[in-house]
């Protein structure tokens, strides 16, 4: 039997129906032997699923990635982050924008989270790099992320790089403001948005209001941070593995 891909998770820690917290610890390792070899590793690759994806289809999705960027190439390892963003009623169309909001609310959470991770990898193996990969909801999980690390001072470009596919963060994310400030601190070599102006989901999502002028959709124009690049892809349709069949180069 193959070993899963080993992941950093909070399942059960939010209420899949009003984003309530149920459990305040920060983290736990899955399988949590995996990650002792990790720690010695010289630089490791996380990919942040989106929403509507149970542990399973989050182990899906951490699959892909590995194999996607192992096909690119890519020959350090490759772990999941696995959140509860099966919210209840996301499959429901009365019940979806309700449903998205609290997934918002438990990806935006889980920022902090996932930072108190980072930052212990970092104090465990300092001379690791760390990048980021994000589908969709995920975007805001990397953004929550980086606004927690930016509290502190000693976490300057504590992430070696992040990329965003198919992003439901504002395409104001990057642009030389609050944001984008943040990003330019805390991500120490790029931050590449991979967009989509057919992305079907993101376009019928902006159309009515639920999300507004997505980063996945329309990319980012005018001045942005100098380390950010956008690359337009022509995936499928919305779904990680369309993206990550779509992508050309890693990192």
């Amino acid at each position: 039997m193959k070993r899963p891909i080993p992941r950093i998770s909070t399942r059960g820690y939010y209420d899949l129906t009003n984003g309530k917290t149920l459990k305040t610890n920060h983290y736990y390792l899955y399988p949590k032997t995996s990650f002792e070899k990790l720690f010695r590793k010289k630089e490791i690759t996380i990919m942040i699923h989106g929403l509507r994806n149970n542990k399973a289809g989050a182990a899906t999705k951490f699959l892909i990635a590995k194999r996607r960027l192992g096909q690119l190439g890519y020959k350090h390892p490759v772990i999941g982050y696995s959140y509860d963003s099966n919210t209840k009623g996301a499959h429901i169309r009365k019940h979806a924008l309700r449903a998205l909001r609290v997934g918002e609310k438990i990806a935006q959470k889980n920022g902090k989270n996932l930072s108190h991770f980072i930052i212990d990898l970092k104090n465990q193996s300092p001379q690791i790099k760390i990048r980021l990969l994000g589908h969709s909801l995920g975007s805001n999980v990397i953004m929550s992320t980086i606004q927690h690390l930016a509290k502190k001072s000693r976490n300057q470009n504590i992430i070696e790089s992040v990329h965003f596919f198919g992003a439901s963060i504002p395409n104001s994310s990057p642009k030389a403001g609050k944001h984008g400030k943040v990003l330019q601190k805390i991500v120490h070599s790029h931050i590449v948005n991979c967009y989509a102006p057919l992305d079907a989901v993101l376009k019928n999502a902006h159309e009515k209001g639920e999300v507004i002028n997505p980063l996945g959709l329309f990319g980012s124009s005018g001045k942005t941070i100098s380390k950010y690049s956008q690359r337009k892809l022509k995936p499928k349709n919305h779904r990680f593995a369309s993206y990550a069949a779509a992508l050309k180069n890693f990192p």
